[in-house]
């Protein structure tokens, strides 16, 4: 009776773990370079169940086998890319293709699918660098910090993926390389939030994207699919409800197999 209990027990913690996911899905389905996580689910230990019949060797033909319920195998990250959305602001980067930008705070490194970024002074130099939204330095060529030269009013990409630094009159005055990465392992990386990634043992070495370039103007939307994720909460909805009567019905039978008397 215990191994029913136990194994209803695991479907509802598990079923929750997957409504937690699909709710985070849905949260950020406007979050911009979000992207969309799954959970998958794995058979917990199994063990030989014993036939009165058959003689007792450690596999004795015509056993069956048992599980004991549901356990969670992964939380992977769907890696497909987001629409591009036209924003018209040369400081929104988006990637078109694999592969993040680098970004910088103090000795720390961090990785992004693009976003919004701004011009940032140093009120003690003057010193104007491109950061992200936290306050984070976007890295270029090298792992410099991406600053403007003096005569520089305005940042955007080329078509041929360099930063362009442009005066008021529109003339380029500097230009920069903006690296993508990539990794070869990209569900290792580690997220931390405000959709930046750090690297692990998991996500091997870093590498230069090939075939992927940087479009201003741009934003990726989240890649989540509002349609699918709603989907995926009924079902947890009422994969959650059965494990509940199963948990019920056999918390019964247990209480009557207990108040049984001789």
């Amino acid at each position: 009776m215990f191994e029913a209990v136990y194994m209803a027990a695991s479907g509802l913690i598990n079923q929750q773990r997957r409504l937690d996911v699909v709710a985070d899905n849905i949260a950020n389905v406007n979050s911009t370079g979000h992207r969309a996580s799954r959970l998958d689910f794995a058979d917990a230990l199994y063990t030989v169940g014993l036939n009165p019949s058959y003689p007792r060797t450690p596999e004795p033909e015509g056993n069956q086998r048992h599980g004991h319920g549901v356990a969670t195998a992964s939380i992977t990250r769907e890696t497909r890319q987001g629409n591009l959305l036209a924003t018209e602001n040369e400081l929104d980067f988006a990637i078109e293709g694999s592969g993040f930008l680098e970004v910088q705070n103090g000795a720390e490194y961090f990785y992004r699918r693009g976003g919004s970024f701004y011009i940032s002074v140093d009120p003690y130099t003057g010193q104007r660098s491109v950061v992200d939204a936290d306050g984070y330095f976007l890295s270029g060529e090298y792992g410099a910090l991406v600053t403007l030269p003096d005569e520089a009013s305005s940042v955007s990409v080329s078509a041929g993926g360099m930063l362009e630094f442009t005066d008021e009159d529109g003339v380029v005055v500097g230009e920069l390389g903006l690296p993508v990465y990539d990794f070869v392992n990209e569900m290792g990386l580690a997220s931390v939030g405000s959709e930046k990634y750090v690297r692990t043992d998991m996500s091997g070495e870093m590498t230069a994207a090939e075939g992927s370039r940087v479009v201003s103007g741009y934003l990726e939307n989240s890649n989540v699919e509002l349609a699918k994720e709603m989907t995926n909460m009924i079902r947890a909805q009422r994969a959650f409800s059965l494990a509940s009567r199963a948990l019920t019905t056999a918390d019964d039978m247990d209480g009557l197999a207990n108040s049984l008397r001789k």
